[in-house]
């Protein structure tokens, strides 16, 4: 039998005069998976902060297990801005000790790429001041994974991850012996790694078996029965659920309810999007050219990220982009918007770019646009457009599109200056859409947008008529909303994948494992003739000469980290400098080969 950890008896917590929870009651026991779903302000972090202890119930109690070790991830990380990488994750352990345990190689090396961390500048001696909000995160997840715990409670764990970080934490997470409470909005992350759903909706906290997959087809079953928001269940529940049951059945697990009543309720639902109709409706906005990019180049400052690459974005694709850090994926959607707004006269380093006569572009890009903190927010979207046209014939006001998402009557009248980062995303996707463009650009659309959200924005898009990019390391998202997947491998080429992700993160693993083998091919043999005193001499002298100039490396790298900070809003400088750190990264990793070869000599 299951030992319970966790007790949370008659839980009650009221912000201002919203009751956030209303007398809740959960339990965590050994083995627990669970995963906690709900609205943005609905109570969330607050439920999972009160578990471990880090906020006071107003009423009720929560009760932890004689010994309990438990490990906290929070948005906000505690880590010492003085300290370096190795004090945090790796404390007081020698290095023969650290090495030799397989679990923290395991950790270092999936969430830093290698146990050198590179693309960080002194390795495990990195300060971790000057550090990026993401560079930081993968600290803080690295510390708390590398310890014992009996249960982990994690808020946000997939922020900052890549499409392979996301696919290795949800391995190492299922491999774990230790129960997990994680807040999330990766709904793929959900159904790999969650056996248990708790969802927080107004005050109450609904408890469902398996991962999200059986959560979105537990919770259609019980609004069927309940009879409960019927409009919102036949428009979203019952759309989603025909996706995922007809479009991915390999995501479930086996459900523990009645699959015939899901069938049931998904028997007269069409398909998500009617390609062939959106196609024709788009031909007809955008004509035959949208964007056609032959034998173009596309550059960072000095740095080539994109070589000689011809392609088509063509009336009505929906393409998905994914790829390695670093790999270009922004950098070639800024070259094509950059050549749009300037009716083709702003060109990439090599090639051409061309742009049909009609396309009128959106581009959602990672950053926040800033907004009269003033104004409302209804005022912020009337200011594009009153009325929008979502295509086939769906024709919304301003007020309605606010409400889809998520901006109820209310919260209409709140200035833009009291929303949170997640809200101010929402209305920024908002005004892009009032402004009915005919091809969308979305860079991480779903930064700071929680579930609920996530499905409206799906199904706004499923009857969008227009080409689309998406950039997105929310795998769900992306097979979600697009038909093609493309593939930036990092060496200059664009390439189409017809498994889509799947094959994305089999083709880095083959990637990894030939670079791994050239490595170990090209490492020197050890010596069978003893060093003369000379040769010792001279390596010992070529090894002084070495750490002087990675002191100098780590000079200009700290140097080029203040400047990037200085210049964060001039895209094209802050391009400049990175590509200035990643060519001193690729020189200080040579000169720490050749140090490691003459140590043995020395």
């Amino acid at each position: 039998m299951a030992v319970n950890l966790v007790n949370v008896e008659n839980v009650s917590k009221v912000y201002g005069t919203r009751a956030l929870l209303d007398g809740v009651s959960l339990g965590v026991s050994e083995g627990d998976r669970i995963g906690v779903v709900g609205r943005n302000g609905d109570g969330k972090t607050t439920l999972i902060r009160m578990l471990a202890k880090l906020e006071e119930a107003d009423t009720g109690r929560v009760t932890h297990s004689g010994g309990l070790r438990i490990g906290v991830l929070t948005q906000h990380d505690s880590l010492d801005p003085a300290a370096t990488v190795r004090h945090e994750v790796i404390g007081d352990m020698a290095d023969h000790e650290w090495a030799g345990n397989a679990k923290v190689r395991d950790v270092l090396t999936g969430l830093f790429g290698g146990l050198d961390l590179p693309g960080f500048p002194k390795g495990l001696d990195t300060v971790i001041g000057p550090l990026s909000g993401g560079e930081r995160r993968r600290i803080a997840l690295a510390k708390l994974l590398i310890e014992e715990q009996d249960l982990l409670v994690l808020d946000e764990p997939t922020n900052h991850l890549d499409v392979e970080g996301i696919a290795w934490l949800a391995a190492h997470l299922r491999d774990r012996r230790s129960a997990l409470v994680c807040v999330t909005h990766d709904r793929w992350f959900l159904d790999q790694v969650c056996t248990r759903m708790w969802d927080v909706q107004r005050g109450d906290v609904y408890e469902y078996e398996g991962g999200y997959s059986d959560y979105v087809f537990a919770r259609a079953e019980r609004e069927r029965i309940a009879a409960t928001e019927e409009a919102k269940r036949q428009n979203l529940i019952r759309k989603e659920l025909a996706w995922l049951r007809r479009g991915a059945p390999a995501r479930t697990s086996k459900p523990r309810f009645r699959v015939e009543a899901a069938n049931e309720l998904i028997a007269d639902v069409p398909p998500p999007r009617d390609s062939s109709e959106l196609m024709k409706f788009a031909s007809s906005r955008l004509g035959r050219t949208v964007f056609d990019l032959e034998d173009v180049t596309v550059q960072a400052g000095p740095k080539v990220l994109l070589k000689h690459v011809t392609w088509q974005l063509g009336p009505g694709d929906r393409i998905g982009l994914v790829g390695v850090n670093g790999a270009g994926k922004t950098s070639l959607l800024r070259a094509m918007a950059a050549a749009a707004r300037t009716q083709g006269e702003e060109q990439p380093a090599g090639g051409r770019i061309a742009v049909g006569r009609t396309v009128k572009l959106a581009y959602l890009s990672q950053e926040v646009a800033e907004l009269d903190p003033t104004w409302r927010v209804l005022e912020a979207v009337q200011r594009v457009r009153e009325r929008v046209d979502l295509g086939k014939g769906r024709e919304m006001t301003a007020g309605q599109l606010c409400e889809t998402f998520g901006f109820g009557k209310e919260k209409q009248w709140t200035p833009v200056g009291d929303l949170s980062g997640g809200e101010r995303r929402r209305l920024q996707l908002l005004r892009l859409l009032m402004d009915e463009p005919n091809v969308l650009f979305l860079d991480e659309p779903t930064n700071d947008l929680d579930i609920e959200t996530l499905t409206q924005l799906e199904d706004v898009l499923d009857g969008w008529p227009g080409s689309m990019i998406v950039i997105s390391h929310d795998r769900f998202f992306v097979e979600r909303t697009t038909d093609r997947v493309f593939a930036l491998l990092g060496d200059g080429a664009l390439r189409m994948l017809p498994r889509g992700i799947d094959e994305y993160l089999e083709r880095r693993r083959r990637m990894e494992e030939a670079v791994a083998a050239q490595t170990a091919a090209a490492a020197p043999k050890p010596a069978t003739v003893e060093k003369s005193a000379a040769d010792q001499r001279a390596a010992k002298k070529e090894l002084q000469k070495i750490e002087r100039q990675l002191d100098k490396i780590s000079e200009k790298e700290s140097r080029l980290h203040a400047q990037i900070a200085d210049n964060a809003t001039d895209f094209a400088k802050v391009a400049e400098l990175d590509a200035a750190l990643r060519d001193l990264a690729g020189e200080r990793e040579e000169l720490e080969l050749r140090w490691l070869e003459l140590a043995e000599d020395a």
